[in-house]
């Protein structure tokens, strides 16, 4: 981001702490403020009824909610919640949009993340339709380290089971696949990454293309 654009959002940024489930937009509402994390993971979830959710996208300190305002909207299409603990800056709404509308570089950098952001979304729409179980929540897994930086995930099956648009029994099945091939530890509530090597190969392909798109756009994801 060039500084002069930093310079206009900087007076109307606070530091806040956002902990599990903090819903962040909702779907058909107005986006009140806009989340740029520092720490932690928030899923996009898409929604057809209280019982058929998945997980569209994945968003961590390499991103930000409020991509309809940079579109031009001022509503969200889906859900947005936080999956693991977060910091970030937020800034209201209002402000956001002023920066965009006074700055001619804001904007089109931030569409830099927004086009990285549905070339995720739609790696997700192609794996969950053509991947099995087992290498959806590879990919998964490598997504969610990739940006709390560390091989301790703490998540349940439950929560799995909406990121994934699967059935908890599927879940178990998934995770004591991947943990009889060495690759995971998985114990109540946490998830520990053994062998990140063998999680890319089990990902099948499905994990990397959209990462390296995001370094070619804006930099580097670690």
């Amino acid at each position: 981001m060039y500084p002069a654009d930093l310079a206009l959002l900087r007076p109307h940024l606070q530091s806040v702490s956002l902990p599990l489930r903090t819903q962040l937009e909702t779907a058909g509402a107005k986006i009140q403020a806009v989340y740029f994390f520092e720490s932690g993971v928030g899923s996009v979830v898409a929604e057809l009824s209280s019982a058929i959710e998945a997980e569209v996208g994945i968003i961590g300190f390499e991103g930000m909610t409020g991509s309809a305002l940079i579109m031009g909207d001022d509503q969200s299409m889906h859900d947005c919640y936080v999956q693991v603990d977060a910091d970030a800056l937020s800034i209201d709404a209002g402000p956001f949009a002023a920066a965009l509308a006074k700055s001619p570089t804001l904007r089109p950098f931030l569409l830099r993340y927004v086009h990285y952001f549905h070339l995720q979304a739609s790696y997700t729409g192609l794996i969950n339709a053509r991947l099995n179980i087992v290498g959806r929540l590879a990919r998964w897994l490598l997504m969610c380290a990739d940006r709390v930086e560390r091989e301790r995930l703490a998540i349940t099956h439950e929560f799995l089971s909406v990121m994934l648009g699967t059935r908890r029994p599927g879940v178990t099945i998934a995770l004591q696949t991947l943990e009889g091939q060495g690759l995971i530890r998985s114990t109540r509530g946490k998830v520990i990454i053994r062998d990140r090597a063998g999680l890319i190969e089990t990902a099948a392909g499905s994990y990397g293309k959209p990462e390296a798109e995001y370094a070619r756009l804006i930099g580097q994801l670690h």
